[in-house]
């Protein structure tokens, strides 16, 4: 008898996790975090700063702007050469390269429309400004406003959509007001890019709604992953929201040196060039008439502090959006999450993330918080804004 019970206690410990265990429970300040990552998708409110903000004819002109070769010098390539619609909107290598090899990698599009500073830097406080600057930079597209303006004179199909999108004709108008109704299009066309409903996204909803049924239905890894990002990870301190980030700017230790002796200022550039922008929201093409969106940018001050710092991405998508970081220097979401393991303190400045340690995770753990991480993954929603949408100026 004694040998039945020792073998049946032995077969007991052999037997899988059960699924409570496998599962785990949520406290009630882990719940109210997992609940602030909702709801999604947003309700999309018009950009005060753009006149045009959902409207389906400069939506429309934005999304042919797009993919105008014709924006740069030589035809060399349009905006979705590097914001490639099959690749998330991303171009998936670490450095693309325009008129010149670029030092930074290209950030994807997706949700842009919830972002509050645009760029890796920050040096843009607005989309359309932020849509015009791969068009006039020398590395990247090297036009210029007059070459902007010639090229939509100069070709009748553009010129019909301009007039159709912002009833003005472009021949009347000066190069620079010309040219940021073109960034005002690009961004009523970007603003449309939202991504759907996640896995994620039903499990909180069933979470909301104490749905024992849904809530099973929610990967157990992914589970354990989510407890892990919202309890000893603290990843929630700077990704939080619907979108999975804080906005901000923070530095995580990635090396901000670029070859041949070049350094990257970061957010402490971004702040510079941002304030010299003729096309920032305290400039004349702001159509803003609270003037609302004016106090965040008249408030800011650059600090030392900023050095090293870019850009805390949204994590919305990000299994599918590699390479990571602002130079892609981390190939896979693994190497991402190594990286948090194993943070090196030493390479951030004294004053820099209090709030970054080691998370030292056990390789179950790693793979809890891949498994969490993917299922912040959905397609790209449908645009519903040129439902029935008539385009006059179609050959």
């Amino acid at each position: 008898m004694r040998l039945l019970l020792a073998s049946f206690f032995l077969l007991l410990t052999m037997l899988p996790a059960s699924a409570e265990e496998n599962h785990p429970t949520f406290t009630d300040t882990e719940k109210a975090s997992i609940l602030s990552h909702g709801p999604w998708p947003p309700t999309l409110k018009p950009d005060p700063s753009n006149r045009f903000s959902g409207a389906p004819a400069a939506i429309a002109y934005g999304q042919q702007l797009f993919q105008e070769m014709r924006l740069s010098k030589g035809t060399l390539l349009s905006c979705a050469s590097c914001h490639q619609p099959d690749r998330q909107f991303m171009d998936g290598v670490p450095l693309n390269r325009g008129h010149q090899m670029l030092d930074r990698h290209t950030p994807g599009l997706l949700n842009v429309s919830q972002q509050r500073w645009f760029g890796w830097d920050g040096a843009n406080d607005n989309l359309w400004a932020q849509s015009l600057r791969p068009i006039l930079t020398a590395s990247e597209m090297n036009f210029t406003p007059a070459d902007v303006k010639d090229l939509i004179t100069g070709d009748p199909h553009l010129a019909c959509g301009f007039k159709q999108a912002f009833n003005q004709s472009p021949a009347e108008m000066s190069e620079d007001a010309l040219l940021v109704l073109l960034g005002k299009a690009l961004a009523a066309y970007q603003e449309t890019l939202i991504t759907g409903v996640t896995a994620f996204d039903a499990f909180s909803a069933a979470l909301a709604a104490e749905d024992a049924t849904g809530i099973a239905q929610y990967p157990d890894a992914a589970a354990r992953g989510l407890k892990l990002f919202v309890g000893e990870g603290r990843c929630n301190l700077c990704h939080f929201g619907p979108n999975f980030t804080n906005g901000e700017f923070g530095n995580i230790g990635i090396p901000y040196f670029i070859e041949k002796g070049k350094v990257d200022k970061g957010r402490f550039g971004g702040i510079q060039s941002l304030q010299a922008n003729p096309y920032n929201l305290l400039g004349a093409y702001n159509d803003d008439v609270g003037g609302k969106t004016k106090l965040r940018t008249r408030h800011i001050k650059r600090q030392y502090s900023n050095w090293g710092e870019f850009k805390i991405p949204s994590l919305r998508n990000v299994a599918d959006t590699a390479p990571y970081m602002h130079n892609g220097s981390l190939a896979t979401l693994a190497d991402v999450v190594d990286h948090y393991s194993e943070l090196n303190e030493e390479r951030l400045h004294a004053d820099g993330e209090k709030i970054l340690r080691p998370l030292n995770l056990s390789e179950l753990e790693k793979a809890d918080l891949m498994a969490f991480l993917k299922t912040l993954s959905a397609p790209l929603m449908a645009n519903t804004t040129l439902d029935g949408f008539v385009d006059e100026c179609r050959p």
